[in-house]
């Protein structure tokens, strides 16, 4: 399968990308503002993918698109950190406008699989497949 579209690859690069952004910011350059802006970045960006995760073991239909609704609430929420922190530290644009392309096209994904989740019929267990 093309990494791409390996989702649970997919969010922890992007935890991981987000807490190499966090570190990349140096504590000298924090405020006391960018510094709870950066802890709820990355909470935010780190969740999404450990709620994929945990719909990934969702015990029923019902459960997977609850945890697939939270994936898309959390990279609309990251995205949401992204543009405060790049208002805030303009020197880390570049990275802040990469890593919101990303969490963008990550929330993208989630609508497709809520919606084709809650169209699917109910007898059929392949949504994730």
């Amino acid at each position: 399968m093309d990494r791409k579209f390996d989702l649970k690859d997919r969010t922890l690069k992007f935890a991981i990308d987000a807490l190499s952004l966090a570190n990349k910011i140096s504590t000298s350059k924090r405020s006391l503002a960018s510094n709870i802006l950066v802890s709820q970045f990355v909470r935010a960006a780190t969740s999404i993918g450990a709620n994929y995760r945990e719909a990934d073991c969702a015990e029923s239909r019902k459960d997977f698109a609850h945890k697939i609704g939270i994936c898309k609430k959390e990279a609309n929420e990251t995205k949401y950190w992204l543009e405060l922190l790049a208002n805030d530290l303009p020197s880390i644009s570049t990275e802040t406008g990469r890593m919101s392309v990303e969490a963008g096209e990550l929330m993208r994904i989630f609508v497709v699989i809520a919606k084709r989740t809650k169209n699917s019929s109910v007898g059929n267990d392949s949504i994730r497949n």
